[in-house]
């Protein structure tokens, strides 16, 4: 068996596959799946050892993505006070253990992902073995790649923190909002305007600059609402604000753009594949909307820009299926 988990701050998914399946434990249920809400453990091994309570499971590796910074064997879990030790997790449970950082989780998966798991942007031109490029605005901005390696004949995921790289504004209106914002927070990272946490402050600059109007309904729900992010996207997809419509329109600018970057910088001619939790939710908006051309402008890299396949990944268990591709090589390394 492959032990394989998907640990945030607010859940923890754990499941458990059979190697036999191997390449294909994508198109498989696994054995058993359960969901955990994380703050209520004082420890990933607590959540574990009750997952595996009811069984005598013969598992062989265990692999763990993990919504914050890995170093070495060690992860500290964002907004939880876990340390997550690999050797010592091992130690316990009795099988080898692997860490990777949320974004390097989901990059294992693309590899195996078919095309019910995707929405396809644009299907390019991909080359083979290219490297592959993955960025997922969710709560925060997240990035990771893929590089073919020659020895193992497989495709090897990374971690990235591009997300945090300084906001480069393309048009006028983006460098209007870095000038509003560079005094108010010091360093303007892609995150800060590209993510959960980003689009309500795409929203006050547009507000706070007079742009748009907020009608009171709207103001009332943003009041009481802790998390903004879902009411804007919500009323831009309905179109039944103008300051909100405007708001996504910028939003995916910005990500078009950042995800062009990230296609240059890895040179990402197998593909750009877009996760987290947001695209999904405005599906509509980045097939018709300006997303693909601020992708795609790139000045004498333009042409080049069009050849790139760009992805939605539509799994929301993809980076769960990426720890437990993650799992196998452990056995086959």
């Amino acid at each position: 068996m492959l032990l394989a988990g998907d640990i945030g701050g607010t859940k923890t998914v754990l499941a458990l596959f059979d190697v036999e399946a191997g390449a294909s434990l994508i198109t498989r249920h696994p054995i058993i799946e359960r969901t955990f809400p994380s703050q209520q453990y004082q420890s990933l091994e607590i959540i574990i050892e009750e997952f595996l309570r009811d069984g005598d499971y013969a598992i062989t590796a265990g692999s763990f993505g993990v919504a914050g910074p890995v170093v070495g064997d060690r992860a500290q879990v964002t907004n939880l006070p876990w340390v997550i030790k690999a050797d010592e997790m091992g130690e316990r449970f009795g099988f080898g253990v692997h860490l990777l950082n949320d974004l390097e989780a989901l990059a294992a998966a693309v590899p195996h992902l078919e095309a019910t798991d995707l929405i396809t942007l644009s299907e390019g031109q991909p080359v083979e073995r290219g490297a592959i490029g993955v960025i997922a605005p969710g709560t925060g901005l997240g990035e990771g790649f893929l590089v073919w390696n020659r020895c193992r004949e497989r495709y090897e995921s990374y971690p990235s923190e591009g997300g945090h790289c300084a906001f480069g504004p393309t048009t006028p209106l983006q460098l209007e909002m870095l000038n509003y914002w560079l005094p108010r927070m010091g360093h303007v990272s892609y995150e800060r305007v590209c993510s959960g946490i980003g689009i309500p402050n795409i929203y006050t600059f547009l507000r706070e600059t007079g742009r748009y109007p907020e009608p009171d309904w709207l103001r009332d729900q943003l009041a009481d609402a802790t998390d903004h992010t879902p009411i804007i996207a919500r009323a831009a997809v309905a179109k039944e604000s103008e300051i909100c419509s405007a708001t996504m329109e910028l939003f995916m600018e910005i990500l078009g753009d950042q995800a062009g970057n990230l296609a240059l910088t890895v040179l990402a001619t197998g593909g750009i594949y877009l996760g987290g939790g947001i695209p999904v939710r405005i599906l509509p908006q980045l097939q018709k909307g300006p997303f693909m051309g601020f992708f795609q402008d790139k000045g004498r890299f333009s042409e080049m820009m069009s050849r790139i396949p760009v992805h939605v990944i539509y799994n929301p268990k993809a980076a769960l299926y990426g720890t437990a591709y993650d799992a196998l090589a452990l056995t086959h390394a």
